[in-house]
């Protein structure tokens, strides 16, 4: 059903917590109530706001954001060895994870405790502990503004890398997302060679579904505040991918310094950002209200009462630190408005 509501204040709607207002933002939970949105409203500026989790708005937003609040899982198909699932983009994604281990389903479990709903999931194509959603994504749905058409666009269309896909690019302004339809496996499938998880899994008794995913939740409460009580966004800032020769002449001067091959182009290295924040010696760094998290250096913090200004001013202050020291670009995976 549409909700519309005007002039509203957006602290409870972003996990920094900051205090901002929009025009107007309307929940929907179909393509015809969207259709209905983009007649009466015609907004000349648009942005979909899912659960908040990766937005700094850093003012009054004047135009129209777009809440998706559609739930559902239905099974589409299965045999004897993969499930198809088509989820509705309002869902939490954590709990949709759960619902797979419940279920014995195997492919999203080191994705757990990722705050995200599942149509912002292939946006930033979400990652963690080596999984990526991206290998388990068969069809994305979605509504297309320019010709209020509903499309569904498949996994090689959707122009998949580290944290990108279409809908950051080719499709940014066009097209907001209805639901995601994901291949998942019945049989046992651990990722196990990422970190620490392989020794969590095991204190745990082994690899099954359920241990996996506790694990995970665990080191993830370790390292990564809680939103509820110390306003962040996760992961401020992207991985940066260097040229293999920049990555090997760090290596020379760093010796422990974390370095990861991309597959998909062997003349490219990735980097660490958190140790490169790390070792500039910004970690549990503070400005007043805002600040790096003492565990984890990806994630900026607000210790109450920053504005999306504080906050985009201490991370400008971080990348140029890293860069100074070490030559290298990082840049935020967080939607600034």
């Amino acid at each position: 059903m549409k909700r519309v509501y005007n002039d509203i204040n957006l602290a409870s709607r972003n996990s920094f917590g900051v205090v901002q207002h929009a025009s107007t933002l309307v929940e929907f939970d179909s393509a015809e109530e969207l259709r209905d949105i983009f007649a009466e409203l015609n907004p000349a500026q648009w942005y979909v706001l899912g659960e908040g989790n990766n937005t700094l708005f850093t003012r009054d937003y004047a135009g129209l954001l777009i809440t998706p609040v559609a739930r559902g899982r239905e099974i589409l198909s299965e045999d004897d060895t993969v499930v198809r699932v088509r989820v509705a983009a309002g869902e939490n994604w954590d709990e949709f994870v759960a619902w797979c281990v419940e279920r014995e389903l195997w492919g999203v479990e080191n994705l757990s405790a990722i705050p995200s709903s599942v149509g912002a999931a292939p946006v930033q194509n979400i990652g963690a502990y080596g999984a990526e959603v991206k290998d388990v994504i068969c069809v994305v749905e979605y509504f297309d503004v320019a010709t209020s058409e509903v499309v569904r666009l498949s996994n090689a269309d959707c122009e998949f890398s580290y944290r990108e896909s279409c809908f950051k690019h080719a499709l940014r302004g066009r097209a907001i997302i209805l639901a995601v339809e994901f291949e998942l496996s019945k049989i046992a499938r651990p990722n196990l060679g990422y970190g620490d998880v392989i020794a969590e899994v095991e204190k745990r008794g082994g690899a099954t579904l359920r241990n996996i995913r506790e694990a995970i939740c665990d080191i993830r409460s370790s390292k990564l505040p809680d939103p509820k009580v110390l306003g962040n966004a996760g992961s401020f800032f992207k991985n940066p991918v260097v040229e293999r020769e920049v990555a090997d002449a760090l290596s020379q001067r760093y010796g422990d310094m974390p370095r990861y091959d991309v597959p998909a182009d062997s003349s490219k290295v990735k980097l660490a950002a958190g140790w490169l924040i790390d070792r500039s010696g910004l970690k549990g760094y503070r400005d007043g209200s805002v600040g790096v998290h003492e565990r984890q250096a990806l994630v900026l913090v607000n210790h109450g009462g920053a504005t999306g200004g504080d906050v985009l001013r201490l991370a400008d202050m971080v990348c140029r630190t890293v860069k100074e020291k070490f030559g290298v670009d990082i840049s935020p995976e967080v939607n600034i408005l």
